[in-house]
């Protein structure tokens, strides 16, 4: 299943199962995609950034045992349903349900809105962080 290499959406994870425990795993790079391992033959593969790079894994004796290309895509092409608004040189990316669009910023999107969205989202989660520790 890994010939053509794992094709994961941004902000997504992709589950691998590897043929035989692995010890080491190391990520070209790792702004494209990350691995978090679950044990020693399975690995969440994280889509963080657009991009191309490659996951290799060895096993206790050093031997590379697993090596696989990873393209990570735009999540307009994964399940979700995604709205692109483009006015002239401005694109601000919408995620949509059937009743309603919410903005949601990511990379490609103008700087304006990209970081009002997320300057807004970091406020929301201070605020929820400090709520939750009563102060």
């Amino acid at each position: 299943p890994f010939a053509a290499g794992i094709a994961i959406a941004m902000d997504a994870v992709h589950t691998v199962t590897f043929d035989k425990p692995v010890a080491t795993v190391y990520v070209g790079n790792p702004s494209i995609a990350d691995v978090n391992m679950i044990d020693s033959r399975h690995a969440f593969i994280i889509g963080k950034g657009f991009g191309h790079t490659n996951i290799v894994a060895l096993d206790g004796d050093g031997k590379q045992v697993f090596d696989s290309p990873v393209s990570v895509l735009s999540r307009s092409g994964s399940n979700d349903s995604t709205l692109v608004l483009n006015r002239g040189t401005q694109r601000v990316t919408y995620s949509c349900t059937a009743s309603h669009c919410e903005a949601a910023a990511v990379p490609g999107d103008s700087k304006d809105v990209f970081d009002q969205i997320n300057g807004e989202l970091t406020a929301h989660s201070d605020a929820a962080h400090k709520a939750a520790q009563g102060q």
